[in-house]
């Protein structure tokens, strides 16, 4: 077994450190801004688009009803079949409260789903943000003791040629 070491590049364990500091950060603010994603559709979708749609559902039944009422109103007043109008009125807020009662089913489906579909899937993203915050954290400290130990290590083998102090005292 050999009694020392041979230490070629200290600087290359510097800078996998340096780019391994930058990458963890990148990843930790990616991983924070998905969970903020998820958070923020989860209460857009109940919160926003539920209240919309429910309001749309609301407006757009007043609106029909207005419109079967203006139908009726012309056949009483009207004996002749003259109601094209009020008829096409009719159909027009009949789809589009259609329309509107068809989006609110799907934002409540999307809504009761979400739970079982989107948070298994988030809490992966939480350990591997908790991994990257607290273990690759703490494997960056362990890199960084490596680093000044074979610096320490290699001035010991080189003979202690530490750079010495400028004249003043000043390194």
């Amino acid at each position: 077994m050999p009694e020392s070491a041979r230490i070629t590049s200290v600087e290359a364990l510097e800078s996998f450190r340096s780019s391994l500091i930058i990458y963890l950060e990148k990843a930790i603010r990616a991983a924070a801004d998905i969970n903020h994603e998820v958070v923020s559709t989860h209460l857009w979708l109940q919160s926003d688009r539920r209240v919309h749609w429910e309001a749309q559902v609301r407006r757009l039944t007043t609106e029909l009803n207005l419109r079967q009422q203006e139908l009726f109103s012309a056949r009483i007043g009207n004996l002749q079949n003259n109601t094209l109008m009020e008829q096409k009125a009719v159909q027009k807020a009949a789809l589009a409260l259609d329309a509107a009662t068809a989006k609110l089913a799907l934002v409540k489906q999307y809504c009761r789903q979400y739970e079982n579909r989107v948070a298994p899937m988030a809490k992966e993203i939480e350990k591997v943000r908790g991994f990257l915050a607290n273990d690759m954290r703490q494997a960056v400290a362990v890199l960084t003791q490596i680093i000044h130990t074979l610096n320490a290590y290699a001035e010991i083998k080189g003979g202690g040629t530490a750079p010495a102090p400028a004249p003043g005292g000043q390194p």
